[in-house]
């Protein structure tokens, strides 16, 4: 199934969510096919729907693309040399408000899996691009912020050398071990496949989801009375800090969250789980250090 962005809505296809989920990575390495006239329409179509995530907050995404005579157009955009040939970007600009890093991420990704069911690759960048450049191009408003982009167009056949090696230094293909990041009723009982259930596949499309620096920074507490999967961020230790001074990049972690949240929404709906986002925070006990509540799933709506 490839979803509309429309909550609840999805248009569909011969490929299931979690098809397109495992196919996604972050793709820097691209050919110079140009993006054709038919992809280009259908993402431009869903880009111009897709603006609200499940905290109400509102973001807007514009698509630049070049044919291949005007692929050194793009360079001028600034990528710091980490994608290569890209055929073109989707920009993405959050408005100001309490949870609008959360709802980025959430809207960003669904255009990312949206392009990935199209057959292009895309990739993530939240750091290693120059925001100035970017902010032209999508005529940047005083109360809104880009906190990251994506390159998009035709994966290449082989990955550079500079991509193999980043790949390898952020262990870009391995992911966590479920027992470190979904529990039981509280934070000291790990969660069992036994115990998920039919929710085994939603949460495992969160496990292998991505995040910046691929720190996986997601816990779900699934309370077993009430069926409600509830969604934490933990923090990794000093790395917000670190990057908004020396980089000046937004809290990028926020920015996972909503793509956690994305992975376990469209999965279960492609499921036919049937659900709701709640936002009230639960008492399950002390949390771990560096822990806070974001939202709750509650199943079965």
């Amino acid at each position: 199934m490839i979803f509309l962005p429309k909550r609840g809505g999805r248009i569909t296809n011969q490929t299931p969510v979690t098809e397109i989920i495992k196919k996604r990575y972050s793709c820097r390495t691209y050919n110079q096919t140009p993006i054709d006239k038919d992809q280009q329409a259908s993402l431009e179509g869903f880009l111009s729907e897709n603006s609200t995530g499940p905290f109400g907050e509102s973001a807007r995404f514009k698509l630049i693309t070049a044919t291949a005579e005007e692929q050194n157009d793009l360079k001028d955009l600034g990528t710091y040399g980490v994608i290569k040939n890209p055929a073109g970007f989707i920009i993405g600009a959050a408005k100001d408000g309490p949870s609008n890093l959360e709802d980025f991420g959430y809207t960003m990704e669904k255009s990312i899996l949206f392009a990935t069911g199209l057959g292009l690759g895309t990739c993530w960048l939240g750091g290693t691009f120059t925001k100035s450049a970017f902010a032209g191009k999508i005529d940047l408003q005083a109360d809104e912020s880009i906190p990251a982009v994506t390159a998009v167009g035709h994966i290449a056949p082989q990955k550079s050398l500079l991509e193999k090696t980043m790949r390898w230094g952020a262990g870009a293909d391995s992911r966590k071990p479920r027992q470190m990041l979904f529990f039981r009723n509280t934070f000291d009982q790990p969660l069992t496949p036994e115990a998920a259930g039919e929710w085994n596949i939603p949460l495992e499309m969160v496990r292998i989801g991505p995040s910046a620096s691929n720190q996986q920074p997601w816990r779900i507490v699934r309370h077993a009375e009430n069926d409600t999967f509830h969604f934490y961020l933990q923090r990794t230790q000093r790395y917000q800090t670190r990057n908004r001074i020396l980089f000046g990049m937004a809290d990028l972690q926020l920015v996972d969250m909503g793509i956690a949240m994305c992975h376990f929404e469209i999965t279960a709906a492609d499921l036919g789980l049937a659900g709701e986002w709640r936002f009230d925070e639960p008492d399950i006990g002390q949390l771990p250090d560096q822990t806070r509540y974001v939202a709750s799933w509650e199943a079965g709506i």
